[in-house]
């Protein structure tokens, strides 16, 4: 176990679990399982970027405390969520003789996540699921809060369930290996943890620019560990987003998964979407009145600090807002989008026209 190591609760009742902040605990691995599982085997599901170092930490600690242990190495990238990529994992953990006595450990960013959980949430009914989230993205969000799936060609994340896992370990030493785009791809959805439900936590960022730029580990176990809580609380209040509580976690991500659509699954990066998406969001609430300018200042102003992208793609609008058409949060074919009223602040608003939002995406 790390010297220090931070702990928040998902308190889901008989769903609840931790989530253990360190530094070196991916070599703990095979303690944590055998803590939180009972299991004698893993599966162990990562991608061609770390495979060879931190999923072979995990492995060798899992295989250290007596589990037979397999691997299944993906390519990395969006376009790997899919259902044909499911369909041959279903038919790999037949062939590792996969049981519900089984665990599946996802061992790498959201892409391995949101399959890897979909994966377990599916076979057999539903197996046991442990993450360890290697990049920044995965460890403030996607790793936490259950929601698991795959990708149509047309819509994000369409295909999938809520399956909480039995519990999320976080190595903050990962960050310091990860390409620095994955990295600050990560930093938009810290960024929105902020803008969504606590001001205070965005003067933190604000007045740690140089500190987050530098990939300080002291500062960064301190805002991933308040993103988790913040997240958990939510998750806590409205896990399957049947109240819209959990919705709010959705800033800027209408806007966010219409541009991956439109110019196809890796051209931008997940956290690259989203900023340009919170920004949309922001301009689409201060032409409802809903805020000042300088609210989409301040954010834009701490966005581009952190070296994210913060323009429109030049692509056809009308496409965009088609794409938009088919995000989750459309009912009856009415857009309704995540708005901020405040720093600190969102509300779920519905029936957007059209034109209001279209235009959202001019600077």
């Amino acid at each position: 176990m790390p010297e220090t190591e931070l702990r928040v609760r998902v308190d889901l009742a008989e769903r609840g679990y931790d989530i253990e902040i360190g530094t070196g605990n991916l070599a703990s691995a095979g303690d944590f399982v055998r803590r939180q599982c009972a299991a004698e085997h893993t599966v162990v599901i990562t991608d061609q970027n770390i495979a060879g170092t931190h999923a072979a930490t995990v492995i060798e600690s899992l295989t250290a405390s007596g589990m037979r242990v397999n691997q299944v190495v993906l390519e990395p990238g969006e376009g790997t969520k899919s259902i044909l990529q499911a369909d041959q994992l279903w038919r790999l953990m037949l062939e590792f003789g996969t049981d519900r006595k089984s665990v599946v450990a996802a061992v790498g960013g959201g892409v391995v996540g949101d399959l890897a959980g979909f994966i377990a949430a599916t076979y057999a009914r539903g197996i046991g699921f442990v993450q360890f989230p290697t990049t920044l993205l995965a460890q403030v969000d996607s790793s936490v809060g259950g929601k698991v799936g795959v990708n149509l060609p047309g819509a994000k994340n369409m295909v999938g369930a809520f399956w909480q896992p039995h519990g999320v370990v976080i190595d903050i030493d990962a960050l310091l290996t990860l390409p620095d785009r994955e990295y600050r791809s990560g930093l938009a959805e810290v960024v929105k943890y902020g803008v969504i439900l606590d001001e205070p936590f965005f003067e933190f960022l604000e007045s740690h620019v140089d500190a987050i730029n530098a990939r300080q580990t002291d500062v960064l176990a301190q805002i991933v560990a308040r993103c988790c809580q913040l997240k958990a609380d939510v998750v806590r209040a409205d896990e399957r987003e049947e109240t819209g509580v959990r919705a709010v976690l959705n800033y800027g991500h209408t806007f966010c998964h219409a541009i991956e659509s439109v110019t196809g699954y890796g051209t931008f990066l997940h956290g690259e979407a989203v900023s340009i998406g919170m920004l949309c969001a922001s301009r689409l609430a201060a032409r409802q009145g809903r805020i000042d300018h300088g609210v989409t200042r301040r954010q834009r102003d701490l966005l581009m600090a952190l070296e994210l992208p913060v323009t429109v793609p030049d692509v056809d609008h009308q496409a965009l807002l088609d794409a938009m058409r088919h995000d989750k949060k459309t009912v009856g074919g009415k857009l309704r989008f995540v708005l901020p009223t405040c720093i600190g602040h969102v509300e779920l608003v519905a029936d957007v026209p059209a034109a209001e939002a279209r235009a959202a995406f001019a600077e």
